[in-house]
């Protein structure tokens, strides 16, 4: 079945969609006739939209270069999207904090409806995040220490209904995508309170993640660091010892703010 076929029923909304997806998968936008062909869609509809698109400010016509890229009305919806995912100036500094504590890229992940997603990251030129893991993120939880945190917190059911909805990729030879090892992982995050990823994710990567608790012990997010694997096992054991503080402290700072109910 072509793309064409599974985008033939799909309202025009959804074709939208999609092909604001395609355009925004290529660095310097795309012609209408590559969208076309990319999505296997009828040129006139492909014009259509772009049209409607053009018009939302959802994208920009490059006349110079006869393509289509992404437009400014997209800035608007991220700065909208961060302030509803919504991190505390308080947890911010903390996050930034173990950054710097830990010498490593620092992350703050948290539950937002049936999604784990990354709510902040900071890093530097030195100590840069692993890619794709910016903002907004919120794939592959079952390959990411801060998943396995948030994971391990769900009742069996929700657990085992998000990973089928979401799979278990092999992300590298070192993923964990059998269900019962899996289970077992969980359990010894739930037993020690800190979850690794020892290259589960990307090459050349490793994690550790603490959770960020409610005063009844309900975990709503996780801390986490990534760093060379050489570094992450030679420093284990201090980073562990970083991040529990650092959970906790997180977790003291959002208690009695709305982002504890969601």
């Amino acid at each position: 079945m072509g793309q064409n076929d599974s985008l033939t029923g799909l309202a025009s909304v959804q074709k939208a969609f999609a092909l604001l997806d395609v355009v925004a998968s290529h660095h310097r936008g795309m012609s209408a006739k590559e969208i076309a062909a990319e999505l296997q869609m009828p040129l006139p509809t492909v014009y259509r939209l772009l049209k409607t698109l053009v018009a939302s400010e959802h994208l920009v016509h490059l006349k110079d270069e006869s393509r289509f890229g992404l437009g400014y009305k997209l800035h608007a919806l991220d700065k909208s999207l961060r302030r509803q995912v919504g991190t505390p100036p308080s947890v911010a500094r903390l996050v930034r904090e173990l950054h710097v504590r830990a010498d490593a890229a620092a992350y703050y992940a948290v539950h937002r409806g049936e999604d784990i997603v990354v709510a902040h990251v900071v890093e530097s030129p030195t100590r840069p995040r692993i890619t794709p893991m910016g903002f907004g993120f919120n794939d592959a939880a079952h390959a990411t220490a801060f998943g396995k945190v948030l994971l391990a917190a769900m009742d069996a059911d929700r657990c085992r209904t998000y990973l089928q909805r979401h799979g278990m990729p092999s992300m590298t030879a070192a993923t964990i995508t059998d269900p019962v090892l899996f289970d077992a992982e969980l359990e010894g995050v739930r037993a020690s309170g800190i979850a690794v990823e020892r290259e589960e994710f990307i090459r050349g990567a490793s994690c550790m993640a603490a959770p960020v608790t409610t005063a009844a012990g309900q975990t709503v997010g996780s801390v986490a660091v990534s760093m060379d694997p050489s570094d992450f096992h030679a420093r284990s054991e201090e980073v562990s010892v970083l991040l529990r503080d650092v959970a906790s402290r997180v977790s003291r700072a959002l208690r009695g703010t709305p982002l504890l109910g969601r």
